[in-house]
């Protein structure tokens, strides 16, 4: 029993290197992995905050606002 478990874990990692795909070089100049960097960080900004183009002012700056003009009106 103990053997035939060997051997299909033998077939299995002759298999599985088989399937490797091995990641070929980065060729790419420095002025090329810069402008890649920049692109990157444009983007991870937009994940990051997802409301950065919208100007949406959250629930309690609007509450606030409502409370400043309160306060200003009556004490006229």
């Amino acid at each position: 029993m103990n053997r035939i478990l060997i051997k299909r874990h033998k077939r299995q990692v002759a298999r599985a290197k088989q399937r490797v795909k091995l990641s070929e070089p980065d060729v790419r100049t420095s002025e090329q992995l810069a402008a890649a960097r920049e692109a990157s960080r444009a983007v991870s900004t937009v994940r990051s905050n997802p409301h950065a183009n919208y100007f949406r002012p959250s629930v309690n700056s609007a509450a606030r606002a409502e409370d400043r003009t309160s306060k200003g009106e009556t004490g006229s």
